[in-house]
């Protein structure tokens, strides 16, 4: 007998996503920093102390909740290993040219034996929580895209303002913060959703090209019995 693993199409909580905000469903608005550590090595002990006081007088300021995601994936080591090996036959010394071949063929036999992980931090800020309910009773007498447009502007003007300021606290640790942009932001959904898929697919420069975005599986495996 014959049959077939199930084939199911979940739709992701997402009503938007526009000018660095994600509207998820009940009218709750998300922005996303993705957080770069110092380059420059701890000297010391009391320099050490001095960025985790910081890191702690940042949580304890904090007037309202965030997320801390740390995602590990798998580096794709493909475009590296070919920019080096192009690189390599450009190069005139022929020493310098070796050794480009060299390091890249010991980066090819890194990835064979190990999986090579690349870590990425981001802090996901919310805005101020708002039920639908709550929100269109106050507007009751108007249509849905009417009435959230107030809330969307108030929720913008809020998450700039709240990045701001966890941007301007954890520069204070020696951290630097970039807030990502609407396609980096459909990107992360979807590493975070469906990693397989992300490796494979890239999204378009403009997303409102896309009227659905639904994650499915590949194909339906078959298993014999």
């Amino acid at each position: 007998m014959t049959r077939y693993a199930s084939v199911q199409s979940t739709r992701l909580g997402i009503e938007a996503i526009h000018d660095g905000v994600v509207e998820l469903t009940g009218a709750e608005f998300r922005a996303v920093l993705e957080v770069h550590g110092t380059a420059r090595p701890f000297e010391d002990d009391a320099r050490l102390e001095g960025v985790l006081a910081g890191y702690a007088a940042f949580l304890n300021g904090l007037s309202y909740p965030v997320h801390i995601l740390v995602r590990a994936s798998p580096v794709d080591l493909t475009r590296y290993v070919a920019a080096l090996e192009e690189r390599g036959r450009q190069m005139l010394d022929g020493q310098l040219a070796e050794l480009a071949h060299d390091h890249a063929a010991f980066v090819q036999g890194l990835a064979r034996k190990r999986t090579l992980l690349e870590r990425r931090f981001y802090v996901v800020v919310p805005a101020e929580s708002a039920t639908r309910a709550a929100f269109l009773g106050r507007f009751g007498g108007q249509t849905r895209a009417t009435s959230l447009e107030p809330r969307r502007e108030a929720a913008q003007r809020q998450l700039a303002f709240r990045c701001d300021d966890v941007a301007r606290q954890l520069a204070r640790c020696g951290l630097s913060v970039r807030r990502l942009d609407d396609v980096e932001l459909a990107e992360l959904y979807l590493a975070c959703w469906s990693p397989e898929r992300a490796r494979a697919q890239r999204f378009r420069q403009r997303l409102d090209d896309y009227t659905t975005l639904a994650v499915r599986t590949a194909a339906p495996a078959e298993a014999e019995q």
